[in-house]
């Protein structure tokens, strides 16, 4: 198996669930968005590390 075995359908399952919110309530993903704009930088980057750490730790428990 090569890293594109891995890489294509993790980023079609990636880009299936960047989109379903769209798909199911673009008003509510709207709305959402308005109330992240008002946040400072230092939690969003905070809630982005984090969810990269998951992201890896969850690659590495699957595949590793």
């Amino acid at each position: 198996m090569n890293a594109i075995d891995l890489l294509l359908p993790a980023l079609g399952l990636a880009l299936f669930l960047e989109g379903l919110p769209w798909f199911i309530s673009p008003t509510g993903v709207r709305k959402t968005m308005s109330v992240i704009a008002t946040y400072e930088d230092t939690p969003l980057r905070m809630l982005g590390l984090v969810m990269m750490g998951a992201g890896l730790l969850l690659a590495w428990w699957t595949v590793g």
